[in-house]
């Protein structure tokens, strides 16, 4: 069971580990799972997500209980925002290894900078990473998701529900 305020990289990655390298069955026990990142969870291979405001006993031991058995269980909210996601894949949308071609929580931070209108530098010092990593940020997913520029990067993003 790994419990979390919101889910970011470092949570992804805790998910990976435990699922993928330790060959656990997970429950997610979360506070807030924001859109952009719900397929990043399903994907790292959780089944069974937990409100944290809807922890209790009976909950936990059901979820967990699924989990053992591999079966998914999932808050309906987040049933209804997952079917919403899949259903608006369209062909072309999928990566190489049926991935979805969506936004990392990091590619989410930057566009959401940019779009405030910061440059390279300025983004960089805000989100303490290097410039270079800031432009491999954008060509990666401009590239990755065939659009034109950060401009077009920024319209994609806000018209996906990755940023508002």
């Amino acid at each position: 069971m790994l419990l979390t305020d919101s889910v970011d990289e470092t949570t992804l990655n805790g998910l990976r580990r435990l699922v993928h390298d330790a060959g656990l069955r997970v429950v997610l026990v979360a506070g807030l799972i924001r859109r952009a990142e719900l397929l990043d969870v399903i994907e790292c291979g959780v089944g069974a997500i937990v409100w944290r405001r809807e922890a209790t006993g009976d909950r936990l031991f059901q979820a967990v209980l699924a989990a053992s058995r591999g079966d998914g269980d999932l808050p309906t909210d987040l049933i209804g925002q997952l079917v919403s996601q899949v259903g608006a894949l369209r062909p072309g949308a999928v990566g190489r290894l049926g991935v979805p071609l969506g936004l990392t929580p990091r590619e989410t931070d930057v566009l959401r900078l940019v779009a405030e209108g910061m440059g390279t530098g300025e983004i960089a010092v805000k989100l303490a990473y290097s410039e270079r990593t800031v432009k491999n940020v954008i060509q990666g997913l401009t590239t990755r998701l065939g659009l034109r520029n950060r401009a077009h990067a920024v319209a994609y993003a806000l018209r996906e529900g990755y940023i508002s």
